[in-house]
C-alpha cells in the first residue's frame, strides 16, 4: 500500500489513509482535533541529540540518515515503534506526519524510505 509523507500543518486529506505523527514534541498550534490523527508514533523520532546536531543542516542529512537508521536499529523502543508502522503499512495506505518546515531532508523521509525497502 502506499506510504507518503505530509506536514501535519497541512490540511488533513481523505486520501491520506491512516496518519501518524512520528514527531518526539507535539507540533506547535496544531490541535488534537485538527491533526485527526490515527496514532502518534513518538518512539520513532530521532533522539534529542541527534535532532540537535543534524538542526535541519542540509548538509548534514546523509549523516543524519545513517546516524538515525543506526538508532532505529539498535534501539527497543524505536524498533517495536518502526515495527509497528511497518505492520499498519502492509494493508493500509499510510501517511507520515512531521512538523519539521524543510519537506525532504527530514527523519519522516527516512521512515517512508526504510518502510518501502523492507516490505
Amino acid at each position: 500500500m502506499p506510504i507518503t509523507t505530509r506536514r501535519i500543518y497541512e490540511d488533513p486529506s481523505k486520501d491520506d489513509g491512516l496518519r501518524i505523527l512520528v514527531d518526539g514534541i507535539w507540533p506547535r498550534g496544531v490541535s488534537k482535533g485538527k491533526a485527526q490523527l490515527d496514532e502518534w508514533l513518538k518512539s520513532v523520532a530521532p533522539s534529542k541529540e541527534l535532532r540537535q546536531w543534524f538542526n535541519h543542516e542540509n548538509d548534514k542529512f546523509e549523516e543524519f540518515e545513517r546516524l538515525y537508521t543506526k538508532e532505529l536499529e539498535n534501539d527497543q523502543k524505536k524498533q517495536e515503534g518502526f515495527q509497528t508502522l511497518k505492520e499498519y503499512a502492509q494493508d493500509q495506505k499510510v501517511t507520515i506526519l512531521f512538523g519539521s518546515k524543510e519537506t525532504t531532508y527530514n527523519h519522516a523521509n527516512v521512515l517512508a524510505r526504510l518502510l518501502k525497502e523492507n516490505r
